[in-house]
């Protein structure tokens, strides 16, 4: 992968970070038996992987 791959992926990672943290504060877990929204951290981790997933896919490969 190029620096401009790897550019792209941490800018996904970091707003997959930013939503993942906003939607457990806003939406969240108000039982707090969900896996996922029911902290912070897991939230914003999970958040940071789908961002850099989805940011991932518009890396273009060298041929």
């Amino acid at each position: 992968m190029t620096k401009k791959g790897y550019i792209i992926t941490g800018i996904g990672i970091v707003i997959g970070l930013i939503s993942g943290y906003t939607y457990y504060h806003f939406v969240g877990c108000a039982s707090g038996t969900c896996a996922i929204t029911s902290k912070p951290l897991n939230s914003s981790l999970y958040g940071g992987l789908l961002g850099g997933l989805l940011f991932n896919m518009f890396v273009k490969e060298k041929k």
